[in-house]
């Protein structure tokens, strides 16, 4: 049989590393059929040999110092599992595209990082540069977007890119639950980290809008500082009164070009109960494009844990031993422009507000005179009073107004003698 083996060097052999390695062994024969070559992981290096793990590998097969794969003559693919965006990952995805090794990595901070001299790199020395693990795991939309959506001229591309934050919410609807029992709930289900905080503050689905952007609209990655606010302050109070209005409160991931200027921005939304983001529930992902021709293009699934990142990595495995050596980010590093910020103070959209206040005669005038004052008109009020502990609350849909109003309205409230704290603010957004 005419056939030609394919060796990878591993680096990272944690959850990810150990299941890919799983699966590989498992898949070969019909990666062979497909692609006509045989992958074998030659090497493998971790920050912990010795660890006892389930699956045996041969002695032989440890390498110590992780730089040394990117070295090694007999090795042809680097697979980066190790995470973050800088340190021995960076170092290992440098040094083995300089030595003219393919590269797979599933590490979203690397990318949103340094993907540009990364893909410059690449191209350069003619090898493949593959990242589909980065962005919601199972999803394939960077490949969709790269190929599948090739004719088109995308305007917008939006949707839920974490599933921690996608299962937080939901369930705390679902379960009347407040963010802290749901939260531990999902640490111990393996849905959450022990340390979360990149999930929760919204960063995460940062990284990943920024790779997105660059694809979608053929430009260098952004260096803009994105909106970006998390769902820590979101309480089960507000789950209810937006689901009483009709609203669903989900975190969006939202990047457009609006008059030839990008506008990224990751927060917490309320989105009409009936919309199709609004029914995606637990841990799925879902990547909205919106382009022309096509109209809207929806990918929608799991987009995280050991079989999603496995299976896109895979599908980067299989473009490259197919010999398809392409550009890493769809189009030439010479063809990717930096684009201009949309300055988000100039951002139209409509809010909810939860307004905490004393319960006395004069607090609900006062309020709306300030709304008045920042040019902001109120849509629907409902004034909710807490007898008992003298307090009320004040829940209020705006109307359409720019950013910069909606910040001199909360800096106003705090300010107000009858507020008893900050008050929560959720834009709406019409998906």
């Amino acid at each position: 049989m005419d056939y030609e083996n394919i060796n990878i060097g591993l680096a990272g052999f944690g959850n990810i590393g150990s299941y890919f390695y799983k699966i590989l062994e498992k898949n070969k024969k019909d990666i062979y059929i497909k692609t006509g070559k045989i992958p074998n992981i030659k090497y493998i290096s971790a920050r912990n040999i010795t660890k006892k793990r389930k699956i045996k590998i041969p002695r032989k097969k440890w390498v110590k110092n992780f730089i040394d794969l990117s070295k090694k003559d007999d090795v042809d693919i680097i697979v980066e599992l190790i995470g973050g965006s800088d340190g021995p990952a960076k170092k290992l995805v440098f040094s083995a595209l300089k030595n003219k090794k393919h590269v797979i990595t599933a590490n979203k901070a690397l990318m949103s990082k340094h993907g540009d001299e990364l893909g410059h790199l690449a191209e350069k020395n003619e090898v493949n540069l593959e990242y589909e693990a980065s962005v919601a795991g199972g999803v394939p939309i960077i490949r969709s977007i790269k190929e599948g959506l090739i004719a088109n001229k995308i305007n917008k591309i939006y949707g839920i890119l974490n599933g921690t934050t996608n299962y937080i919410l939901s369930s705390m609807e679902r379960k009347n639950k407040s963010f802290n029992e749901i939260l531990n709930k999902a640490k111990k289900l393996g849905f959450a980290e022990t340390n979360p905080i990149s999930d929760l503050n919204g960063s995460d689905s940062a990284s990943k809008l920024r790779i997105l952007s660059s694809i979608a609209f053929n430009k260098s990655i952004s260096k803009n500082k994105i909106l970006t606010e998390g769902i820590q302050n979101i309480n089960l109070t507000d789950i209810l009164y937006a689901k009483s209005l009709g609203y669903k409160i989900k975190l969006l991931s939202i990047s457009e070009v609006k008059k030839n200027k990008l506008m990224e921005r990751v927060h917490p939304c309320l989105i009409l109960k009936n919309s199709y983001i609004a029914k995606i529930d637990g841990v799925l992902n879902a990547v909205v494009v919106d382009g022309s021709p096509i109209g809207k293009s929806v990918l929608q699934g799991e987009g995280a844990g050991p079989g999603p990142t496995s299976s896109a990595i895979i599908s980067d495995l299989c473009t490259v031993l197919k010999g398809e050596v392409n550009y890493p980010f769809g189009v030439s590093f010479s063809e990717r422009k930096k684009i201009s910020k949309f300055d988000i103070l100039n951002h139209f959209c409509s809010s909810y507000l939860r307004i905490e206040v004393k319960d006395q005669p004069g607090v609900l005038s006062s309020i709306t005179k300030i709304f008045a004052k920042n040019k902001i008109s109120i849509k629907n009020l409902i004034q909710k009073p807490n007898k008992k502990n003298k307090k009320a609350s004040i829940i209020i849909i705006t109307h359409e107004n720019i950013e910069k109003n909606f910040n001199n309205l909360l800096l106003h409230l705090v300010k107000n003698k009858f507020v008893l704290k900050k008050p929560t603010f959720i834009r709406i957004e019409t998906v």
